[in-house]
This record gives structure tokens, sequence and C-alpha cells, in this order.
């Protein structure tokens, strides 16, 4: 058991989480450090709402970090390295929407027609969800690896989205990125398996998050369908993710794992 009596699968575990200011990566640390992790660094670009969480988080230290800068990344899990001498568990949770072309399509649907957005698209809105989506996953990934490889041992976690699959209309560069992120990560997982890394996937569909809260009524209304479970909370979306990086999942490699209450299956 750990230290508050609740299951003690992360005892004496080393962690790290990106996007630990809020939502989903604020209730991975959370959960990290109640089921007896011996530190859980929190990693977050809003360094306040990290150290906010961290608070909560009585084995928590908090990082500010901007995952779309590589030599940023790679100095945060350096510390982790310098300081606990390894890292075992890393879940990657940063990253970022778009609340703008939401909107327009909020406003398409308001008006009774179909959305125009890919001809609107501007470079620097393609430009900053890749950067921080895929770019930012592949340079945690990397630090990561290169953190873990020596040890021969090691459990990384990256949230994906549902959306990599269901592709929705009008959201082209977040879909492209999240698709690019589960791919990206099969790539990985596959081949560090060899050194005894494990890296999987969860594919979360809406959940009550900061982003969720910034999406317009009228795309929420289309997600509420009563013959599915309603928003996930970012606990139902952590308690994935910590299945992945535990060992009762020693025997997956490169899952991807669809967690959006039954809206569609893949």
């Amino acid at each position: 058991m750990s230290r508050n009596g609740q299951s003690a699968r992360f005892e004496g575990k080393v962690a790290m989480v990106t996007g630990a200011g809020s939502g989903m990566g604020a209730a991975v640390a959370r959960q990290l450090a109640a089921e007896g992790a011996k530190v859980v660094v929190l990693a977050d670009v809003n360094g306040e709402s990290a150290a906010a969480v961290a608070k909560d988080v009585a084995v928590g230290r908090a990082v500010s970090l901007d995952v779309a800068h590589a030599a940023a990344v790679d100095a945060a899990v350096e510390d982790v390295l310098q300081e606990f001498g390894r890292l075992d568990v890393l879940v990657h949770a940063a990253g970022v929407d778009d609340p703008e072309v939401k909107q327009w399509i909020a406003d398409a649907l308001a008006a009774g027609r179909p959305p125009e957005v890919t001809d609107r698209l501007a470079d620097p809105a393609w430009r900053r969800v890749m950067t921080i989506n895929l770019d930012g996953t592949f340079h945690v990934l990397r630090a990561a690896v290169r953190a873990m490889r020596p040890a021969g041992a090691g459990a990384i976690v990256v949230i994906g989205s549902s959306s990599a699959f269901d592709t929705p209309v009008g959201y082209p560069h977040y879909a492209a990125s999240k698709a690019g992120v589960h791919a990206l990560s099969q790539a990985v997982a596959k081949e560090v398996v060899a050194s005894g890394i494990r890296v999987n996937v969860v594919a979360p569909g809406p959940t009550e998050t900061g982003m969720a809260a910034r999406t317009p009524a009228a795309l929420r209304t289309g997600f509420a369908d009563p013959r599915v479970r309603p928003y996930a909370t970012p606990e139902e979306i952590a308690d994935i993710a910590l299945f992945l990086a535990s060992d009762a999942a020693a025997n997956l490699i490169g899952a991807v794992l669809l967690a959006n209450g039954g809206r569609f299956t893949a």
C-alpha cells in the first residue's frame, strides 16, 4: 500500500508529467503521488499553474516547460536525472487546441451551413498546433528515451486524441497533429521495446478540461449524445494512463486505447 492507503503501483518511482498544470496532466500527477511515487515532476508551460497543482502533491516538483522547445525539454529531463538518478515513468499530456477555429465551426453550425476552415486557415495557426502537439511529442519522447535506455527500463504514456480517428469536420490541423502523435508513438514503441521501454497512447474523446471549457456551446451540445457516456473526467483518463504506465500493462506495446465513451469504435 502507498502512504495514503491506496494501491502502490508506483512505489518509489521517479515520474514526470507534462501538461501537469491542469486537466488530465494534473489528475495524472496527483494519482501518481497517491500511488506511492517517490517524486513527481510537474511540467507545464504555465509554471504558476504547475506550482499550484504541486501544492496538492506531497512529492511534487513544479517546472516551467514549453515542450515546443527541444533544448528546454532536454534540460528538464536532464535535471531529473541529475537530482534523482533515473526517470521511471513519463506521461506526456501537454497539447493545445485552436479556440478560434472552434468558434468558426460553432458559427457555421448556428447558421446552418457547413464549416469553411481549410481555405481560411493561416500558416501560423497550422504551425502552432503542429509545433506544440507533434513536435512537442517528439521532443518529449526523444528526451525520455535518452534517459530510460541506459537503465533498460521505463514506461511512457502519451495523451493522443480520438480526433485522430474521426477527423472532425473543420479541424484538420488538430486531427493531423494527433494522428501524427499516434503514429510517432507507435513507431518509437516498436523500436524501444528492445531496450525495456514501453510506449503507449491514450486517445480520449470529450473530456472536462480547460480546453473543453473553451469549446463553444454549440459544439458541446453536439457531443451531448444520450446514447453514450457524457464528457469524461480528467481522473477517468488518468486512470487509463496510469494503467498503461503500470506493470499490469506489461504486454501492451504501442497500444492506442480509445477512451471516448462509446462515441465510435476504431
